[in-house]
């Protein structure tokens, strides 16, 4: 079978998952990590016939895909912020939005330069907001939290591979506390309500941790208030608050942080257009 055979092959066998451009994006996906070529190169072999072997690893990938299981986890590796970050069912898989808020934070600590700049992090996932951030930022000082000890281990192994010096806590966020104040402090923690599930693909539901989704209906809003109040405390001054948020929530998500003492909130935008999300600085 040719690799443009292939790929119509995915796109038809991923019909009742996938629409067709998302299917030839996974086949693009999986014949990168398999052929080990480049999506250029990719095309200009549309006409080249499939080993065997190969052959075998593409339709297992497929196989894969098709009881809904995700492209990162099947290969092990999610693309994010200019660099492949080791994930498994343990994490979270790195999203484009949450590339954006990195971006922002990255845009705005290079403006205004600081001598021993201090970042802290809370819900590591996969390592890929403080990673990115100690790798653009390299003179800066990073921490980052997470509950699961699983998850500390799969972004551990994906800074030893980056070289990145990163201080990991296994903590509760909620029961911690600490002496040291910071330039910035982000998070992207669980935002998704349970009423909003029916939204959501069915790999995401069967195949990523819920710890780092869900929260309940009745107070969704539960993490931030507690990193807000972990940030009035350890912010510096001048120092800012950056949330990737629940786009239904932009609203309350900001009168929350007002109501905590938090000003000059800036809510912004993603790619698709949602409120996605929010920056904030406390008066000290």
């Amino acid at each position: 079978m040719k690799i443009g055979e292939l790929e119509e092959h995915f796109a038809l066998e991923l019909e009742p998952l996938y629409d067709q451009d998302e299917a030839k994006a996974l086949f693009g996906l999986a014949a990168e990590h398999v052929f080990n070529l480049t999506p250029v190169k990719l095309k200009m072999m549309r006409d080249i016939e499939t080993d065997f072997v190969h052959l075998q690893k593409i339709l297992s990938i497929l196989n894969d895909l098709m009881i809904g299981k995700p492209i990162q986890h099947i290969l092990g590796e999610a693309h994010f912020y200019g660099s492949v970050f080791k994930v498994n069912q343990n994490v979270l898989i790195p999203r484009p939005e949450t590339e954006e808020l990195v971006d922002w934070i990255i845009a705005d600590c290079k403006t205004k330069p600081k001598a021993e700049l201090s970042i802290f992090d809370v819900g590591t996932g996969s390592g890929c907001i403080p990673i990115s951030l100690k790798k653009y930022l390299p003179g800066a000082i990073v921490s980052t939290l997470d509950i699961s000890s699983e998850a500390i281990a799969v972004a551990k192994e994906n800074a030893q591979i980056m070289d990145a010096n990163i201080n990991f806590i296994v903590a509760d966020i909620a029961a911690f506390s600490s002496e040291d104040k910071f330039d910035v402090i982000v998070s992207n923690p669980p935002y998704i309500r349970n009423l909003e599930k029916d939204e959501m693909h069915k790999n995401v539901l069967l195949h990523e941790p819920h710890l780092a989704l869900f929260v309940s209906d009745d107070d969704p809003l539960i993490f931030y208030k507690v990193i807000a109040d972990f940030a009035r405390t350890n912010l510096k001054p001048s120092g800012n608050l950056y949330f990737e948020i629940n786009e239904y929530l932009s609203k309350e998500t900001t009168q929350m942080l007002e109501e905590k003492g938090f000003t000059d909130i800036v809510l912004r935008r993603d790619m698709q257009g949602k409120d996605r999300m929010l920056k904030a600085t406390i008066t000290k």
